[in-house]
């Protein structure tokens, strides 16, 4: 089963189109013998040329931003809600957003401030390892829902557009696919994560897998 990426907001750029029909919203790409460079944002994904099938332009302008409006000297900034932090992400790397408030959900409850016994940080969960990889500071509610999107969009791109492998590694790593053959591991923990994102996925009127 495979996941269809497509962004939820009209940005310029293109979709890369996988062999298995999924589709990914990128910035651009470079084709460099049999590799190809997706790019998004200031970072890039490479990956086999023959796993890309074709590039359909997205044709949708940039929509200008918002003109700012002065702000009295010492007035205070609003804290920005889990849920638009999700949904900013979800469009900055052309996921749908009600996977990633999915994913915030199960990982953290949209607490800010989460902690998991295994020492996983913030709204997505990171681990602090995985956050350094990232360049992310995963204290900083921004920083880590960015860096967790972006990671669970590269694993879309690793698993060729397959959610439940995506979410599988989300929650229990590459390596554990990887000892089960590209399989998703039977991991209770594990199986029963995967279940409630399908389920609330499938509840949000949106496709599982």
């Amino acid at each position: 089963m495979v996941w269809l990426i497509a962004a939820t907001t009209g940005w310029a750029g293109e979709f890369a189109v996988f062999a298995s029909g999924s589709r990914l919203h990128v910035d651009g790409h470079e084709l460099a013998g049999d590799q190809v460079r997706l790019y998004s944002g200031s970072g890039y994904v490479e990956l086999a040329r023959s796993a890309i099938v074709a590039f359909e332009p997205d044709g949708l302008a940039t929509p200008e931003p918002a003109a700012r409006s002065g702000s009295a000297k010492g007035a205070s900034t609003a804290p920005v809600a889990p849920q638009q932090l999700a949904d900013a992400a979800a469009d900055k790397y052309g996921l749908p957003r009600q996977l990633v408030r999915s994913v915030m959900a199960a990982e953290s409850r949209f607490q800010p401030r989460a902690v998991s016994p295994k020492g996983a940080i913030g709204l997505m969960q990171l681990m602090p390892a995985t956050a350094q990889d990232l360049g992310a500071d995963a204290s900083d509610p921004a920083q880590n829902v960015d860096a967790g999107t972006r990671y669970l969009r590269d694993l879309l791109i690793k698993y060729d557009g397959k959610l439940w492998h995506a979410l599988a590694a989300y929650n229990a790593g590459p390596d554990a696919l990887e000892k089960y053959h590209d399989q998703i591991p039977p991991y209770r923990e594990t199986v029963r994560y995967i279940e409630r994102i399908d389920r609330d996925l499938k509840q949000a009127g949106g496709a599982s897998q």
